[in-house]
């Protein structure tokens, strides 16, 4: 991997994360999304990370940017609703072997029986979910340490 690209990471958001801040107010919270953009941008800068932000409300949308992101250090994911449903995105992230974590506003298991299920999540290093926007904050954090530990 080339020195330039150790410390890139690719944040991608799923389906509908683009309506945060209007979309479910009680299960996802007032914070919109360029709101979590900028907290991620800030907290990259403190981590020493540089960080590529992409919002796809089309699975093969993520599916692509997953592919290009080959040659990252880490990628940050909320695949929403594809989470439950998407052998296709696990697929995609199994392929490239960029450590990921999975991030998620709202606790899974505290929803419907069919979210407590994350096809996505079983290829992903880890799953951070319950805490709101700071999930992702936690989620980047854990992936910084894991690039660390990995690439000196």
């Amino acid at each position: 991997m080339a020195k330039k690209d150790t410390a890139r990471v690719v944040v991608l958001h799923g389906p509908n994360l683009n309506l945060l801040g209007q979309r479910e107010p009680a299960v996802y919270g007032a914070t919109t999304l360029a709101q979590i953009n900028r907290s991620l941008k800030e907290t990259a800068k403190t981590l020493g990370l540089t960080i590529e932000i992409a919002q796809s409300n089309s699975e093969g949308g993520l599916i692509d940017r997953i592919h290009r992101a080959q040659s990252a250090a880490g990628i940050l994911i909320n695949p929403g609703a594809y989470t439950h449903t998407s052998v296709a995105l696990a697929d995609a992230l199994r392929a490239v072997s960029v450590p990921t974590v999975e991030v998620h506003l709202s606790n899974l298991y505290r929803r419907e029986s069919f979210r407590h299920q994350s096809l996505t999540g079983a290829v992903s290093v880890g799953v951070i979910s319950g805490f709101g926007p700071s999930s992702y904050l936690l989620g980047l954090r854990a992936l910084s340490e894991l690039i660390q530990k990995t690439h000196g």
